[in-house]
Parts: C-alpha cells; sequence; structure tokens
C-alpha cells in the first residue's frame, strides 16, 4: 500500500497552503482509494455553489484516473438542511448512476462564510 498526498496542477488549488486535497491509497494491482478534502465553491445561489463543488470534485477524481462514476461515498454539509433537496437535484445531474453511500448534515456555518456547501468524497480507482 502507497500513500500519496496530492494537489494537482490541472485542478482549482485548494482555499489555503495547509491541507491536500486528494490522499491516494494506492495498492499492488493498481487499484486505489481516493479520499478527497471538503470542496467548497464560489456562486451566489446554492445550485451554482453545488455545481462549482462537484466541477472541481470531478477534475479532482480525473487528475487521479477517476470519474464522478467511481464515487462510493459523499459527504455533505449543508448550512440549511432545508433546502437539501435544491441541493439533491443538482447532485443527481453529475451522480446519475448508483447512488453511493451518503451522509448529509446540517452545519452552523463552514470554513467561509459565504459557503452554503462542503462536500467530500471517496472514490473507488479499479486496477488498470
Amino acid at each position: 500500500m502507497q500513500v500519496t498526498l496530492d494537489n494537482p496542477a490541472s485542478a482549482p488549488q485548494p482555499l489555503s497552503p495547509y491541507y491536500s486535497q486528494v490522499a491516494r491509497v494506492g495498492n499492488a494491482d493498481g487499484s486505489a482509494l481516493l479520499f478527497l478534502s471538503g470542496q467548497i465553491a464560489e456562486g451566489a445561489t446554492l445550485a451554482e455553489q453545488t455545481r462549482g463543488v462537484f466541477e472541481t470534485v470531478a477534475a479532482l477524481l480525473k487528475a487521479h484516473g477517476a470519474t464522478l462514476a467511481d464515487v462510493v461515498s459523499i459527504r455533505t454539509y449543508l448550512t440549511d438542511i432545508s433546502r437539501l433537496e435544491e441541493y439533491g437535484a443538482v447532485r443527481r445531474q453529475y451522480l446519475t448512476g448508483t447512488p453511493p453511500t451518503s451522509m448529509t448534515f446540517e452545519v452552523p456555518r463552514l470554513f467561509r462564510p459565504e459557503a452554503l456547501v462542503e462536500v467530500e468524497v471517496v472514490a473507488a480507482v479499479p486496477a488498470r
């Protein structure tokens, strides 16, 4: 097993230099688990922020040979749980296959005061 921490140059860079966006846990057969740090995005609305989050997640996964179809677990943090359906409508545009395991939490605030949603994922990359 090999662990690699990464901020891929091909994806949006982290908002702070104090964390890595991807932890890749590689296996001898070439398969890997990708643990992505929580992602937030700019936007005036929850839908805009959610689209930005999933675009960033997709770019981070692509940098490691994965896609959104490889996501096996997702954690979502919303500042207003009553807007879950609004978030879910956008999420379903990006996660179109069998849904991953999921947890959703309401939190009073996130890393940036303007953030309405934060998403972290785990993806399983098959051996090539």
